[in-house]
């Protein structure tokens, strides 16, 4: 009995022993086989990973590529050169609009812009007609009335403030002006009576102070013309006939 025990008890060992065994064994294959799992999968997210890597900078260098290239350059081209291109051709524009408007405004009639004629008049007797006729390009305004100068003449004579018209004389190119000069006494009353060979008229600015550029000299009848201490001149007028009224 008593060695049936001891055989039984060594059996029990031997068996316990062989279960530790055992157990340790697959311990310690579990935990092998679950570091190989772990290696695995490890390395199956890196590739994993690098391909995320890879193909993120791709996408965002093409995308910075294209779009910063693409359209910086064609919105800055566009606009650069349109923006350059408006302001020159504005800028010649203005000038040309500028340069047209002061080469066609009207300007102040005088001896180099006009041509002065001097006639006498049958009607009324003893009396001038002063024909000025614009001979430039531009518009020119004749203000007030002339002033007239013969040979010997000691002043420049009055003026007829009856004959004033309502608007300044304008002549465009190739049009006539009028004032009319009363040389003499008709009844021989006035003093100072002279023949006189040569005539200079002057022209008023718009201030009517002094004269304004070139003056004109018509030429006389060649017998020259009789005047006298009456003299007086009109106003220019755009009609003939409103000078000679006087």
């Amino acid at each position: 009995m008593s060695g049936l025990r001891t055989s039984r008890t060594r059996l029990a060992a031997a068996a316990a022993t062989a279960v530790l065994a055992a157990l340790s064994l697959t311990a310690c294959n579990d935990g092998t086989g679950a570091h190989d799992e772990g290696a695995a999968s490890t390395a199956s997210t890196n590739p994993s990973s690098g391909a995320t890597s890879s193909s993120t900078p791709s996408n965002s260098t093409g995308t910075t590529g294209s779009t910063g290239t693409s359209g910086s350059t064609g919105a800055t081209g566009s606009s650069g050169g349109t923006s350059t291109t408006g302001s020159t051709t504005g800028s010649k524009s203005a000038g040309g609009t500028s340069a047209s408007k002061a080469s066609s405004a009207p300007v102040t009639c005088q001896g180099s812009n006009t041509k002065t004629v001097a006639a006498p008049l049958n009607r009324p007797v003893n009396h001038m007609l002063l024909t000025v006729t614009n001979t430039g390009s531009r518009t020119c305004f004749l203000y007030g009335y002339p002033a007239v100068r013969f040979t010997g003449a000691q002043a420049v004579p009055p003026v007829i403030t009856e004959s004033q018209p309502q608007a300044v004389v304008t002549l465009e190119p190739g049009q006539s002006g009028y004032a009319a000069i009363s040389l003499s006494a008709t009844d021989g009353s006035s003093e100072g009576g002279h023949t006189a060979k040569s005539l200079t008229v002057y022209f008023s600015p718009r201030s009517m102070s002094g004269s304004v550029g070139a003056p004109a000299h018509p030429p006389l009848p060649a017998k020259g013309v009789y005047v006298d201490d009456s003299i007086k001149v009109t106003y220019w007028q755009q009609d003939m006939n409103d000078a000679t009224d006087w």
